[in-house]
């Protein structure tokens, strides 16, 4: 089957044809480093992530590019509050972006270019348009008219501007010094008093935000390339702008092959927002879990699709991410690193064999098999992932059952190959080797302490109990603190207090 992906341009799925075949040209829209990442970047990159680590995967030779957006109105807006330069408050966040990802397991892009570092092309792109009557110039900047080239309106969202004015987050300007259409977006915006500027033809200024993304990937991929991708909520206006300013800045179309958007994560069926209170940075989420936990929940949805992010779906993706982990652990003991060579051979795999080790292994067959057409269609992830856990479960059975010591290591040699080239590569949700190995130390080490302290922990657990029972707060906090002193957390649950070391 050849891998099809859904196009937003030509809304339905198509085959997968690169320009240059083997090898794949990726942009995806980076943040805008004025803050720390949150839940909705961890779903953008993680899915991202994954389209990378499949086209790999599958033997592309991937050029993949992300930005950073590293000067606008918001960045100029929190330095001024923070009384710092815009390019400290930048840095700060550029390298907290690094931990964020890293700690999900995000492989890094090729490039990270920032739009500072590209603010002679996007004054280039732009004289261009104007000499072209793309765009015009007034006393507040230069702007691109959209009614120049009205064939190309829409061509993402299928919508008419005015329809979706008051979605576009702000970025739209309906009015401004000798604007001539609401429709019209800004390629260059005039200094303001106490803002960073560059020198232009048209006096000292910044760039808009759009042009930015187009000056930026087609340096790194050229006039047209195969891949472009962010979040669902770029579609307009930014990409409709890119559209725009770059086929007719190079008078070729398209420009961008694919379309790629990723849904929206939502907290509680509500859209996460700071002044709802459901607002949470990646740094937030990964307090109180295992980043790894984090992205299996992500990813246990087709990219496309929304997610509603809630308690209960951590706590399943916990409970399943950490069945997956147990499966590939009690595959590296059973293998236990007997050379391949001196590993007894495994029978044929065979579905329809009455005997244990060929069904099962005609099953586990079966699934992977079943994984990579899931991931060649259009990245189907929950898919993959439910194939991926039938794996599990089906290892464990194997791995559980009387089999002899040899053919258990084969069978562990086996499953430790596929599980880190489809759950560790493709999907990203293993830990290294090494990791794994100081997890179980760690586990070990919780164990004993844990058991050690188990008798006194419980003992002032009840007292506790017994004291918030009689309403003696005093005592419970007095309690409460002497367990934290001993790194002990506690929570209370309608089936009593759960304890647990920090």
């Amino acid at each position: 089957m050849a891998l099809m992906i859904y196009d937003t341009r030509r809304k339905e799925k198509v085959a997968f044809r690169p320009i240059n075949p083997g090898n794949v040209s990726m942009y995806v829209c980076g943040v805008t480093v004025y803050d720390l990442c949150h839940l909705g970047h961890a779903r953008c990159y993680v899915a991202f992530d994954v389209i990378h680590r499949w086209l790999e995967s599958s033997g592309y030779d991937v050029n993949y590019i992300q930005n950073f957006t590293d000067i606008d109105d918001k960045i100029i807006k929190r330095a001024n509050e923070k009384g710092v330069d815009f390019l400290e408050l930048v840095d700060e966040n550029i390298n907290a972006y690094y931990e964020d990802m890293d700690s999900l397991n995000i492989l890094r892009a090729d490039e990270y270019p920032r739009c500072t570092e590209y603010v002679e092309q996007m004054i280039s792109i732009t004289e261009d348009l104007v000499r072209k009557e793309h765009a015009y110039v007034t006393s507040d900047g230069v702007y691109f008219h959209v009614e120049s080239a009205p064939e190309k309106y829409g061509v993402l969202t299928g919508q008419n501007i005015d329809a979706v004015l008051g979605g576009a987050g702000g970025r739209v300007s309906k009015t401004g010094e000798g604007k001539r259409d609401h429709k019209d977006f800004a390629l260059w915006k005039s200094a303001k008093p106490g803002e960073p500027s560059w020198p232009s033809p048209w006096g000292d200024g910044r760039p808009g935000w759009h042009i930015e993304c187009t000056a930026m990937s087609m340096d790194h991929l050229g006039e047209q390339f195969d891949i472009h991708g962010g979040g669902h909520d770029l579609r307009f206006p930014h990409h409709e702008a890119e559209i725009f300013q770059g086929e007719c800045h190079t008078g070729k179309s398209p420009v961008v092959n694919y379309w790629l958007h990723n849904g929206f994560v939502n907290m509680d069926g509500e859209k996460m927002s700071k002044s709802l209170g459901n607002f949470w940075t990646i740094r937030d989420i990964i307090q109180e879990i295992n980043p790894l936990v984090l992205r299996f929940a992500l990813i246990n949805a087709q990219y496309r699709s929304p997610i509603d992010m809630n308690e209960k779906l951590l706590q399943d993706a916990e409970i399943n991410h950490q069945r997956l982990l147990d499966s590939y652990k009690l595959a590296l003991d059973s293998w236990d690193n007997v050379e391949e060579n001196n590993l007894r051979r495994l029978p044929e795999p065979n579905i329809t064999s009455s005997e244990l080790l060929s069904h099962s292994l005609g099953l586990i067959e079966k699934f992977a098999e079943e994984f990579a057409l899931a991931m060649d269609d259009d990245f189907n992830t929950r898919e993959a992932v439910t194939k991926t856990m039938s794996v599990a479960r089906e290892v464990n059975r194997l791995l559980n059952s009387d089999l002899d010591e040899e053919d258990k290591q084969s069978v562990g040699f086996f499953a430790v190959d596929l599980f880190e080239q489809q759950a560790g590569n493709v999907l990203g949700l293993l830990p290294s080797r090494e990791q794994i190995s100081v997890m179980d130390e760690e586990s070990i080490e919780v164990k004993s302490r844990k058991e050690e302290i188990s008798e006194k922990v419980e003992k002032l657990l009840l007292q506790r109990t017994q004291a918030r029972a009689e309403k003696n707060w005093s005592e419970a906090d007095k309690i409460r603190d002497e367990l934290t002193e001993m790194g002990v957390t506690v929570k209370d649950t309608s089936n009593g207090p759960v304890w647990d070391l920090t």
